[in-house]
């Protein structure tokens, strides 16, 4: 970076404006004065001359943002292990190299000197050794508190509640003014047009970010219009998300019955606030796009449904009219009178079958009879009588077996074959 010279500055001077030799301006700053002013240029110049006189320094801190994607060189800010106070280091060639080895939360100590960038008079600390001291303390101190609320189990599966698939009303908490606020509204209602919105504002970094972020997870939790809750952020450093990890905040998402999407930083960020939401979302965007259904994904799936339905009713239809058709082409109704041929042919056939039955029920019949006649007849007194014999009664019907059943001149009937006599005793024996 080189000091100003008595040339005129690159860039344009306004109109009529010619920079002063070196010469005649003041030579200290106590010399200035209000008609004799040092320029803009001089001043970092100035700044520039005395940092560069600085020693070099070994410093102590905590990596909380750290970028060795370009080849050559790093960037890294540190911060302060106790005080709230952080510092941009830079370094090149075997630094980088050096640098590469480090993540961010890790605690080290840098060897530079500081650096003054005149054309923004930005203060830098130019570093070309880093050695690790240990873990960042917050860094630790959110690791102790994961495995104290895991063991609690706020971060179950069990306790996520599942998100609506169709909302009404999402319920947005971000920064006022926010990046984010944009692309989760513009993103969900390029999905979804008629889904409504609750935003409420809160500090995203910095002391007020817990209190004020719990308070709007409550507020945003007790509106029953509210279906889901997203908790936006943009990007930024592990500082700068410390309060999304937050020991408050994290129990209030965990307790929170509206289903909530944590949406904080980009892909690589991380807090404690995703592993107690109900969902994890890489960015706001895409936070937008999974609370909500995409209107034209939703419209082909009602048309894919309406034509299965279609062809299954047309596949009814046709099935039902092919089993009209079976029917009305049966002979018994293309022919009626066939649905009687069949019971016909029964009645005739067991018409004949009762005629033989009853002829052979008669014969036999009729042969046992005949069988019992002449077995009356060859038993009948009358067969007795055919043949000459004849039976003596006497006049009250009794049927003389002895002499000594009469007595003389007493009265006789005696039947023959062919009638009755009437006779007289005139004497027995």
């Amino acid at each position: 970076m080189g000091a100003p010279s008595g040339s005129a500055p690159s860039g344009l001077a306004p109109s009529g404006l010619a920079p002063k030799p070196l010469d005649q301006l003041p030579r200290l700053a106590r010399d200035t004065t209000e008609e004799d002013p040092w320029p803009v240029s001089v001043l970092s110049q100035k700044y520039h001359d005395a940092v560069a006189r600085w020693p070099g320094a070994w410093v102590e801190g905590q990596i909380v943002e750290i970028n060795t994607r370009r080849t050559g060189s790093a960037y890294l800010t540190l911060r302060d292990n106790f005080e709230d106070i952080s510092i941009n280091v830079m370094g090149f060639r075997a630094f980088a190299t050096q640098a590469r080895e480090f993540r961010q939360g890790d605690r080290v100590v840098v060897h530079g000197r500081p650096d003054l960038w005149i054309k923004q008079t930005r203060l830098s600390f130019m570093a070309d050794r880093i050695k690790r001291v240990g873990t960042g303390d917050l860094k630790e101190q959110i690791d102790q508190l994961r495995r104290k609320l895991k063991g609690e189990g706020l971060f179950d599966a069990e306790n996520k509640v599942p998100l609506p698939e169709f909302p009404r009303r999402i319920g947005l908490i971000c920064a006022p003014k926010a990046r984010a606020e944009g692309d989760v509204i513009t993103n969900a209602r390029l999905r979804w047009p008629t889904i409504e919105f609750s935003v409420v504002h809160a500090h995203v970094q910095g002391p007020q970010c817990p209190p004020e972020v719990v308070e709007a997870i409550q507020k945003l939790d007790a509106d029953p219009a509210v279906d889901v809750i997203i908790v936006a952020r943009g990007g930024g450093s592990f500082e700068d998300l410390l309060g999304f990890s937050d020991e408050s905040v994290v129990r209030a998402t965990a307790a929170c019955v509206t289903p909530i999407v944590s949406a904080i930083g980009h892909e690589d960020d991380w807090t404690l606030i995703d592993l107690a939401a109900d969902l994890r979302a890489s960015t706001p965007t895409d936070a937008a796009k999974r609370v909500v259904p995409d209107l034209v994904e939703q419209e082909g799936i009602i048309q894919e449904a309406r034509m299965r339905i279609n062809a299954r009713i047309e596949n009814m239809v046709e099935g039902e009219t092919r089993l009209i058709e079976g029917y009305a082409n049966r002979p018994s109704l293309t022919k009626p009178q066939t649905m009687l041929d069949k019971p016909q042919r029964l009645v005739d056939e067991s018409l004949v079958r009762l005629d033989i039955a009853l002829r052979r029920i008669v014969d036999d019949a009729s042969l046992t009879v005949e069988k019992l006649q002449s077995s009356l007849t060859a038993l009948s007194p009358q067969s007795t009588l055919d043949r000459g014999y004849a039976v003596v009664q006497t006049l009250d019907g009794k049927v003389v077996v002895s002499p000594q059943q009469v007595q003389t001149d007493q009265d006789l009937t005696l039947t023959v074959k062919e009638g009755r006599i009437e006779t007289r005793v005139v004497s027995g024996q």
